[in-house]
């Protein structure tokens, strides 16, 4: 398993847990972001940059991803098609986006489009929450122990 973050919008604070986690468990984790991303020097931890537009680090990620591999997004569209790759997906913010989640998120997000395009003003997204982060963090902990249980016995 390999950790694919979509860098360009996840949080500092989301990063900094990503990091300890991979250093920890050995896992190989690429960053990717159109612009540059500090990172630790690590053996295990990759930043790739590439270039500005629309869904350039999202299809890189896509393209790149295996099944069973990780994905760090808030990108819904992006976690569709990683769950369709066979990707599990987890949000900074420790949502994880499964089979059985993805499509009503997908339609919410293009209702919520909708109604922003129409001028209505529907808000940002709330500040992340220290619940937030610890929901990622325990989330991250259960799929990275899991995985590791399931190819060390």
């Amino acid at each position: 398993m390999k950790i694919w973050v979509d860098a360009d919008a996840c949080p500092v604070v989301i990063r900094e847990i990503l990091f300890k986690a991979a250093e920890r468990t050995k896992t190989t984790m690429t960053l990717i972001a159109n612009h540059v991303i500090r990172i630790p020097s690590s053996q295990v931890i990759h930043f790739m940059q590439v270039s500005h537009g629309f869904d350039v680090a999202d299809n890189e990620i896509v393209t790149r991803l295996n099944s069973g591999d990780l994905v760090i997004t808030s990108d819904i569209p992006l976690a569709d098609e990683a769950i369709e790759k066979g990707a599990t997906c987890l949000s900074p913010r420790g949502e994880l986006y499964t089979k059985a989640n993805i499509k009503s998120r997908l339609n919410m997000r293009d209702f919520m489009d909708t109604l922003r395009s129409s001028g209505i003003d529907t808000g940002g997204a709330p500040a992340l929450s220290k619940s937030d982060r610890m929901a990622f963090a325990n989330h991250l902990d259960t799929i990275l122990t899991q995985h590791s249980k399931n190819h060390h016995t």
